[in-house]
């Protein structure tokens, strides 16, 4: 018994550590201005995960301020036609976006449940959770079926900080591939440039 639990652990630890190699396995997409987009494949999933990241001239409660005006942030989030704040409880705040998508695609939206963690380090982040089912559907978007990432900043001195973007994404309905295979590398890259065009200004 001892040697088939032993043998049991061996493959359940084998299979974690599979799973987190492939979660981990990132390839640069595009490296450009001095942001640097990777994407890794998602198991179960047919859309791959992006990471962005860039360094920013501005401290943290510079970016988080501009995080946290969740109205204005969509002048700067890739594709954003609106966004508004449902609900803030403590650490954690319930928002709503819609997003613009080329025809003959239907408009997206989500909502999202953001929760901020300050690390002992001064490091920040918010994780990103979707929460598809936290309002009712609205006419004429296709709900964002499953999103989970997170925003990091890490000071790094002399009004620097590094930025992380990483975020999976469950678009729900049908998405192109052409399209999917674009956003994954849009998304990240045109969010941080115009966040650091914001924060730098």
């Amino acid at each position: 018994m001892g040697s088939l639990y032993r043998i049991a652990c061996g493959i359940g630890l084998t299979v974690m550590v599979v799973a987190c190699a492939q979660a981990e396995d990132w390839k640069v997409a595009k490296n450009e201005e001095g942001i640097k987009v990777s994407l890794s494949d998602v198991a179960g999933s047919q859309y791959k995960a992006y990471q962005g990241v860039a360094t920013i001239k501005a401290g943290i409660p510079r970016l988080r301020a501009l995080q946290e005006d969740v109205a204005a942030a969509c002048a700067w989030i890739h594709e954003c036609k609106s966004q508004k704040i449902l609900k803030h409880e403590g650490d954690k705040t319930w928002t709503y976006t819609q997003f613009n998508t080329p025809w003959p695609v239907t408009p997206r939206d989500s909502v999202l449940e953001i929760t901020t963690v300050e690390g002992a380090d001064g490091s920040l982040t918010r994780k990103l959770l979707g929460q598809p089912k936290y309002i009712p559907e609205e006419k004429g978007f296709v709900r964002v079926a499953q999103v989970e990432g997170y925003w990091k900043f890490v000071p790094k001195g002399d009004n620097l900080t590094e930025v992380t973007y990483q975020v999976h994404t469950e678009p729900g309905g049908s998405v192109p591939s052409w399209l999917a295979n674009k956003f994954v590398v849009d998304a990240p890259f045109n969010t941080l440039k115009a966040l650091k065009e914001h924060a730098e200004q």
